[in-house]
């Protein structure tokens, strides 16, 4: 294979990268934004809670593997409440 195919590929690599962290992002702020928002139970804010810590972690797990390690600035970015980060990972 050629430099220059080589090149497109990786190319075309990156762009896929960069539009799945996109993604996952925009599912973070959805989830958040539903957490932030509600004002019913605590079963309910239980379910919005977890829904939002698996879209973080998911979005961490993902940047990560983008070669981004440090996460400060997203959390703040986000304003990703502690309640979730308290949450990461878990099952």
């Amino acid at each position: 294979m050629s430099n220059s195919a080589l090149d497109v590929l990786e190319y075309e690599f990156l762009a896929e990268k960069a539009s799945a962290l996109g993604q996952t992002g925009q599912r973070v702020v959805k989830c958040l934004d539903a957490l932030k928002a509600h004002s019913g139970s605590e079963e309910e804010r239980a379910v919005l809670r977890k829904a939002a810590a698996d879209a973080v972690y998911g979005y961490f797990i993902q940047r990560e593997l983008c070669g981004f390690r440090r996460h400060e600035d997203v959390i703040r970015e986000y304003a990703i409440p502690g309640e979730v980060l308290a949450r990461l990972g878990a099952k």
